[in-house]
C-alpha cells in the first residue's frame, strides 16, 4: 500500500484500523470526553421547551461549520432570516440555515434508520441545495489553499466509493467492542478520506458525527457545538487527518477529536445553563412589570424565536393577532425587545439572548 497525493488514493484501508485505536492516553481522553457529554445531556433536559435549544446551538453550529469552508456569515443574519425559509437572505447565509436544516430533518430519520450512507446522501443534497448522488466522475483532489500543490486525492469510480462507505457503515454499527466516541473519531476520517461527494463533504460529515451521538443514546437532541471547537482549532484539524493516510497517526487524530468533544461538550453545558437563567430572569421580569399578559409560554416563544414575529405568538397559540403585536410592544416598552421594521412586518429582537449567544469565540488551543 502506497500513497502518492497526486493519485487516487484506492488503496484507502478499510475499517477497522490496523493500529490498535484504544491507546492508554485515548481511553483516559474518551472517559472525560463521555463524562462532559453526560453532563451537557442532562442540562438539554433542564429546558422544558426543547425548541429553545434546537434554535439556538445548532444554527452556531451551522454558522462554524460553514466557515470552516470558508462559508461566512453571522449570528444575526442566521437568526434573522431563520424562519422565513432564507429567503431574502444572502448566499452564505441561505447554506448556512441548510446546514441547520439538514441536522434537523437527520435528527428526525434516526426514528427510523441509523446512520448510514443514504442518511449522508440526503444530508448533502440538503446542504448543498440540490439533487446528489456519489461521485462518479474522476479528477477530485484536495489543494493546500496557501500553496495550490495537492495534498490529497481521494479514491474514485462509484462501485468502489460504495464499498467502501459500506464497510465504514458496518464499523460504526458493528464494532461495539470499541468505545462509540473513538468510533465516531474513527468515522469521521474514514468518510472524509473517502469522500464520497464532489463537494459538501466537510460539513455532511459533520452532521453525521453529531446524529451519531445521538444515534447511540448520548445525546438526546443535537446541541453539541462541535465545529466550535474545529474552527479555533483548523490547521490541526486538517494536519491531523492528513497525518493519519501518510503516517497511520491514530491516536493524535483520535485524541484531537475527543478533545474537541469534552470542550465543547463543556462549553455546550455552559452556554445552556446561561440561556436557562436569561429565560427565568426574563420570565421574572414580565411577570412582574407586565402581569395582565404574563405567561411562561410567552417568554419561551422570544426565546426560541430571538427574532420574533406576530404569527409566532399565533402559531405557539398564546394570543390571536392583535392581542399577539399589543404583546410584543409591550415588551418592547420594557425593554425586553427591540422593535425593527423588514419590508411589510415588524421583527421584535431580543437583544439579551443575541448577545449571548454571539460570545461563542473559542481559546485557540496550541496542538
Amino acid at each position: 500500500m502506497s500513497f502518492r497525493p497526486d493519485r487516487p488514493y484506492n488503496d484507502l484501508p478499510p475499517l477497522p484500523p490496523h493500529k490498535d485505536v484504544e491507546t492508554k492516553a485515548v481511553l483516559k481522553a474518551c472517559i472525560e470526553a463521555r463524562a462532559a457529554l453526560a453532563e451537557l445531556r442532562i442540562s438539554g433536559q433542564l429546558i422544558p421547551n426543547q425548541a429553545v435549544l434546537i434554535n439556538s446551538i445548532p444554527l452556531l453550529e451551522a454558522q462554524a461549520s460553514s466557515e470552516i469552508e470558508n462559508i461566512v456569515t453571522t449570528t444575526d443574519r442566521l437568526f434573522r432570516f431563520a424562519n422565513e425559509a432564507g429567503n431574502h437572505a444572502d448566499p452564505a447565509t441561505k447554506e448556512a440555515l441548510r446546514y441547520r436544516t439538514a441536522l434537523s430533518e437527520g435528527f428526525q430519520t434516526l426514528k427510523q434508520r441509523p446512520v448510514s450512507t443514504s442518511t449522508a446522501i440526503t444530508v448533502c443534497q440538503t446542504i448543498k441545495g440540490f439533487e446528489l448522488d456519489i461521485r462518479a466522475t474522476p479528477g477530485t483532489a484536495l489543494m493546500n489553499e496557501a500553496t495550490g500543490s495537492v495534498i490529497y486525492t481521494p479514491p474514485e469510480g462509484q462501485a468502489l466509493l460504495r464499498d467502501k462507505l459500506a464497510n465504514w457503515e458496518r464499523y460504526i454499527h458493528e464494532s461495539e467492542d470499541i468505545d462509540p466516541l473513538i468510533r465516531l473519531s474513527v468515522m469521521h476520517y474514514q468518510f472524509e478520506a473517502i469522500h464520497p461527494f464532489t463537494d459538501g463533504n466537510g460539513r455532511t460529515g459533520r452532521v453525521l458525527n453529531l446524529l451519531f451521538l445521538v444515534d447511540k443514546g448520548l445525546l438526546d437532541i443535537p446541541i453539541l457545538y462541535l465545529s466550535r471547537y474545529i474552527i479555533g482549532n483548523k490547521r490541526a484539524y486538517y494536519d491531523r487527518l492528513l497525518a493519519v493516510t501518510t503516517q497511520e497517526a491514530w491516536e493524535d487524530w483520535i485524541l484531537y477529536m475527543l478533545e474537541a468533544v469534552r470542550e465543547t461538550a463543556n462549553w455546550s453545558t455552559a452556554q445552556i445553563r446561561a440561556i436557562r437563567d436569561l429565560l427565568d430572569q426574563t420570565a421574572e421580569h414580565i411577570r412582574r412589570d407586565l402581569p395582565k399578559i404574563y405567561s411562561r409560554e410567552l417568554a419561551e416563544v422570544i426565546f426560541v424565536n430571538p427574532y420574533c414575529r406576530i404569527g409566532d405568538l399565533v402559531t405557539a397559540g398564546i394570543a390571536k393577532r392583535q392581542a399577539a403585536s399589543v404583546y410584543l410592544k409591550a415588551l418592547t416598552e420594557v425593554g425586553l425587545l427591540q422593535e425593527m421594521k423588514a419590508g411589510r412586518e415588524n421583527l421584535y429582537i431580543n437583544p439579551a439572548l443575541l448577545a449571548l449567544l454571539s460570545e461563542q469565540r473559542p481559546a485557540r488551543h496550541n496542538q
